[in-house]
């Protein structure tokens, strides 16, 4: 409750968090909600200019898009926790792993990480499509695979300066396992790492894979995922650019909204950053 309290404290973080919620609940009831179906052809004119029955106006099959708006959230919030759910576990896992047990195998794996954080992440996990094959969820798979080196870095730095604390040395000093160390001691304390760590990758992981589902790597037409619609309608951007207005609108709305809360949690659980 105290974090709630002192997330709410900043205006900006406020209405980031404002911001995630409508988004969030929005595409939790999109099926109760959205005035027609997703994919419902010839429910009005063709590239039809926003009006009263249709907020955001059709796209280029007469679909409503609105509606598609609404549901394209489910697939850009799934994808981007995904993608985090992939990157925070092994990423974490491995950081905390080769942290631990020191020696070459810190050494082997922090300069395979190094060699990892030489691609920029797009163009691996474009790679890794490129094995994988096209797709929704390989796309979000390979996004979670690219960001893995990032996550481990931090979290193998995070735990090497809890190794050397009085009370992980004390546990081992009474002959603690090494999972019990890890399980009771590590991760406990990483805890407020991991939770920033992964909040602000959010963003950039819903950005990742619309970048994809843009370059027609990532969900296929017709799925309404925003990157999708953004690269259905860049052709008609001169006659009808609601279709891409509005589906780039709510990418934005949705990555600045995640980076605001971000930001603000690294405040309030960083003691550094609270200090200063």
């Amino acid at each position: 409750m105290k974090t709630f309290r002192q997330l709410f404290g900043s205006p900006g973080a406020a209405v980031g968090l404002l911001v995630l919620v409508i988004v969030i609940g929005g595409a939790i009831i999109a099926p109760f909600v959205a005035p027609y179906d997703w994919n419902g052809t010839g429910v009005c004119r063709r590239l039809a200019a926003p009006s009263a029955a249709h907020w955001f106006g059709c796209d280029l099959f007469g679909r409503d898009v609105f509606s598609r708006v609404l549901y394209g959230g489910r697939y850009s919030l799934a994808m981007g926790l995904s993608t985090v759910a992939i990157s925070t576990s092994f990423g974490g896992l491995f950081g905390v792993i080769i942290a631990y047990t020191k020696g070459w195998t810190d050494r082997l794996g922090s300069r395979g990480i190094d060699i990892m954080l030489g691609f920029p992440p797009i163009l691996l996990a474009i790679l890794l499509i490129a094995i994988f094959g096209v797709g929704l969820l390989n796309a979000a798979l390979a996004v979670g695979l690219a960001s893995i080196p990032r996550f481990a870095r931090v979290i193998r730095g995070a735990t090497l300066s809890l190794t050397t604390l009085d009370y992980v040395e004390a546990a081992q000093a009474m002959g603690a396992r090494h999972l019990r160390v890890v399980w009771r001691h590590l991760l406990p304390n990483l805890a407020p790492t991991i939770i920033v760590l992964a909040t602000l990758d959010l963003g950039n992981a819903v950005l990742f894979t619309a970048t994809l589902s843009f370059l027609g790597l990532g969900a296929q037409p017709p799925t309404p995922e925003w990157g999708t619609m953004l690269n259905a309608g860049r052709d008609y951007i001169r006659y009808a650019p609601w279709t891409m207005i509005f589906p780039g609108l709510a990418l934005f709305l949705t990555v600045m909204a995640v980076n605001l809360v971000g930001d603000r949690l690294s405040r309030i659980l960083d003691p550094r950053r609270r200090a200063r």
